[in-house]
């Protein structure tokens, strides 16, 4: 199988005229610079780095409300929705999601999941005969976590998290955990014990940034969530001098799970480049899940997002890469491959 256009290349998105080809076995064998009359841009599809899924039976519900009304353990508004909705109507909400995600060219979606081991089960019940990878990193027990694909605590101030940490680490899972979302006070705490990775981190002080540069901690922003939430906004271009940054878009009660929303919104608020955004929408993502997709280069498994350069929308872009960043959207994905054979969805 092969696909021709312009393809954005390795870690630098380099834009280079020619055709990938994958193999047999579903990965990228070669990339050939060749003439081609196909105005397609190709790119790596997404990876959402933190999703909240479980809550899609509530999209928008909530205006107005404070993160600790919306969110927090055990009687924030999506907790008690959760409660109140039935096993079917949150594996068909979840679906939905899913569908959307891989119809936007998003590979996979790395969910912190309620509703402990039941939590997992529902989210791989949903992603069954879907191609997009819904990793659950489980919160409730350890049992939950060796369910599914890691642990996604929800913050230092909620429990100290010892014991899953060290569960996670010795099923040679990651662990991630929100820190830093309202305020500072969880951040070290978090930090003491040695994540994979953080979600979030609005309000690290500059000994915080230290402490992630030492230990190397990638971080998960979610801007337009933190925005809607009213917590402020992370210090993007301080934590990526730092480490590397990966891009989610949190719950789906309260933004779409569009990783061209999310990439759109980060190039416009801050100074990141239009290639560090789109690594922090791929590559970064995957790395930190152990997926061995989010780039195209030779060897890896072929995630490819094929966009329309001829759309209304993007037709005339001098800028393939700011272009996918800063301007592309839904609806001019033309084809998402996962893998060999099996093609997303198409969204016309």
């Amino acid at each position: 199988m092969e696909r021709t256009g312009t393809i954005l290349r390795g870690r630098e998105f380099e834009p280079v005229e020619g055709r990938v080809v994958v193999d047999d076995d579903g990965r990228i064998e070669a990339i050939e610079e060749t003439s081609t009359e196909s105005d397609d841009i190709i790119l790596p599809a997404f990876v959402n780095a933190h999703t909240h899924i479980g809550d899609s039976i509530a999209k928008e519900a909530g205006g107005g409300l404070s993160l600790e009304e919306l969110v927090a353990p055990p009687d924030g508004l999506k907790h008690r929705l959760l409660r109140a909705a039935s096993r079917d109507e949150l594996v068909t909400a979840i679906e939905q999601s899913l569908r959307f995600m891989q119809r936007a060219g998003t590979a996979a979606c790395l969910d912190f999941r309620e509703g402990d081991v039941d939590g997992v089960s529902m989210l791989d019940e949903a992603a069954d005969g879907l191609a997009i990878d819904a990793l659950s990193f489980a919160r409730g027990s350890v049992d939950a976590m060796r369910a599914g694909d890691g642990f996604g605590a929800s913050g230092a101030n909620d429990s100290e998290f010892g014991r899953e940490r060290e569960a996670t680490r010795e099923a040679g899972k990651p662990f991630g955990i929100h820190a830093g979302e309202v305020d500072e006070s969880d951040i070290d705490p978090a930090l003491d014990l040695e994540p994979d990775f953080l979600v979030h981190m609005v309000h690290p002080e500059p000994h915080h940034l230290e402490r992630v540069a030492e230990q190397d901690v990638p971080i998960v922003v979610c801007p337009r969530s933190n925005l809607v939430t009213d917590v402020g906004l992370s210090p993007y271009e301080e934590l990526s001098e730092r480490t590397t940054l990966a891009l989610g878009t949190d719950n789906v009660f309260l933004n779409s799970p569009s990783m061209f929303r999310e990439m759109e919104f980060l190039a416009k608020l801050s100074e990141l480049s239009a290639p560090e955004i789109l690594r922090t929408a791929t590559v970064n993502g995957a790395e930190i899940a152990g997926l061995e997709y989010g780039l195209i280069e030779p060897g890896r498994d072929a995630r490819l997002l094929v966009l329309d350069g001829a759309s209304d929308n993007l037709v005339g872009a001098r800028d393939p890469v700011r272009a996918v960043v800063r301007r592309a959207g839904v609806d001019d994905v033309r084809d998402v491959v996962y893998g060999a054979d099996a093609d997303g969805e198409r969204t016309d």
